[in-house]
């Protein structure tokens, strides 16, 4: 009958020794190193087409015009780089809400199993050695489950965790100042390379009605040197005249050539652009310089994105200090909870159970002189990048105002030159017209002419630079809320109303 029983039971037996086998063969497998998959083609291919579609989504297509204030709100709305600032202060805003729930208590729920091959058997004797009786006793079940479920609280982790949340709180609130910095930025960089664009707009004709005078020119001076009519040094320099003409000219139009395709990567349009822009209005709006200097380095002061971001990193300098002097503290925890164990020899197999405990780690005094030093140095560089932020800003509303009031000056004495250049080209083309005038001069005050208009459109594009960075200096946001929200158009509108408004001085405090 043995026979047979162990007969029936070696098929089971091989066959938990084959599993057992492979679980083992699998667990080594995994606990192997990966190795390294590079990129298929195909999953490049794959990728690229779905970013494609990623990058345009949700972007409203262009009009046949575009004007300064919709170029800027289609930056603020649409512009990649931007849109990565915004998810930066979203990671920070949850990192904020997931360090709150540090400071809740524990609630833990636990269970346990545990088998032993053999009993747990004791004997018992009395203080003198004597034995109790003389039949060992048997305590304890061999398998068993314990379930509990405990509620706990540490003073100490609470108040760490009290200072996470802190700290969380001031990293967002930098976050939204980096980001307010790189909006200011967006808005400088959309202005320039919208002038850029528009210079390349207005000056493309010309530029090729130049070229194609200049060509002319130069095939009427070939045949004239061809048949003698000039004198050859004459001829040359006429030629050499054009040449250099026709370089500058084409100089220039390469240089306007790209910055549509900036401009595209600024607001996020397709990179061949073909919209025609507005550019009716070339004036900036407002006028910053209505503020004193002393009411620009008061508003600079309390609104400079930069500065407000060195403030929020000293607070957090602050309280990583307060962290380390809260560490060296004595830990006081408490736990309460139910409990059930199915050792059938428990009289109560269920019970409550509350503790109260106090620790101390009499080592961490050894090093808390160090990390208080290091603490207060950190203090210590946040409040010094502090002070030169704060000397910094101060310069640099000087600065930009200076620079605005130049680049002011500049654009109407390019806008004057320019005027004159004009006429002067007029008038050539009248002589020239009236056989008094050659090609050459034609050409010549031509190039003039579109150098002029160039200068003035680069004086312009730097005016709209110059007031866009004393507003970031001053901290004048273009919008006064999120542009998530608003239609194209709203973002728009507020952004005429908001930057063509004079800047708000903030109210000097009470004093008591």
């Amino acid at each position: 009958m043995s026979r047979r029983k162990s007969l029936r039971t070696r098929p089971l037996a091989l066959a938990a020794a084959t599993v057992a086998v492979a679980l083992l063969a699998s667990g080594c497998a995994q606990l192997q190193p990966p190795s390294p998959k590079p990129l298929q083609a195909s999953d490049i291919q794959a990728q690229l087409a779905q970013d494609r579609i990623a990058v345009q989504r949700d972007v409203q297509p262009l009009g046949p015009t575009l004007t300064l204030d919709e170029a800027i709100a289609r930056a603020l709305k649409y512009n990649l780089d931007r849109r990565a600032r915004l998810l930066e202060q979203a990671l920070a805003a949850e990192q904020f809400d997931a360090s709150s729930y540090d400071m809740l208590p524990r609630l833990l729920a636990s269970a346990g199993y545990t088998a032993r091959d053999s009993d747990r058997i004791s004997r018992s004797t009395k203080l003198d050695g004597t034995p109790v009786g003389t039949d060992p006793l048997l305590s304890q079940s061999r398998n068993r489950a314990l379930y509990q479920l405990e509620l706990s609280w540490s003073l100490l982790d609470f108040g760490l965790a009290r200072y996470n949340t802190e700290q969380a709180g001031d990293r967002l609130l930098a976050a939204v100042e980096r980001r307010r910095k790189a909006t200011h930025q967006l808005v400088q960089d959309t202005r320039v390379a919208f002038w850029r664009v528009a210079s390349a707009q207005r000056l493309h004709d010309d530029v090729q009605a130049s070229l194609k005078l200049a060509d002319e020119a130069m095939a009427d001076a070939r045949q004239a040197e061809a048949e003698k009519l000039r004198s050859p040094l004459e001829s040359l320099r006429f030629q050499r005249q054009l040449t250099e003409n026709m370089r500058l000219l084409e100089a220039i139009e390469q240089e306007l050539t790209t910055a549509r395709f900036e401009l595209a990567a600024l607001i996020n349009a397709p990179v061949m652009l073909e919209t025609k822009l507005a550019i009716d209005d070339e004036m900036p709006l407002g006028d910053p310089l209505a503020l004193s200097a002393e009411a620009m380095e008061d508003l600079a002061l309390s609104q400079n994105a930069e500065l407000r971001e060195h403030l929020y990193q000293r607070r957090i300098a602050a309280t990583e200090a307060r962290k380390v002097i809260a560490r060296s503290y004595p830990n006081l925890s408490f736990n309460l909870g139910p409990r059930y164990d199915t050792d059938k020899y428990l009289v109560n197999n269920g019970w409550t159970e509350a503790g109260v405990q106090i620790s101390y780690n009499l080592f961490s005094l050894l090093g808390l002189p160090a990390q208080k030093r290091a603490a207060e140095a950190g203090i210590a560089l946040a409040d010094q990048r502090r002070l030169a932020a704060h000397a910094a800003t101060v310069a640099q509303v000087h600065v930009a105002r200076e620079q605005l009031v130049g680049a002011k000056r500049q654009f109407e004495r390019a806008d004057a030159l320019w005027q004159l250049d004009d006429k002067i080209t007029r008038q050539l083309a009248s002589r020239e017209q009236a056989k008094a005038g050659s090609k050459l001069e034609r050409v010549a005050a031509q190039t003039t002419a579109i150098v002029s208009l160039l200068r003035r459109y680069q004086a312009l594009a730097q005016l709209h630079a110059a007031q866009s960075k004393l507003q970031a200096t001053l901290g004048v946001d273009p919008l006064p809320g999120s542009s998530d929200d608003m239609s194209l158009e709203q973002v728009a509108a507020q952004l005429r109303a908001q930057l063509g408004a004079t800047p708000a001085v903030p109210a000097a405090p009470a004093t008591p």
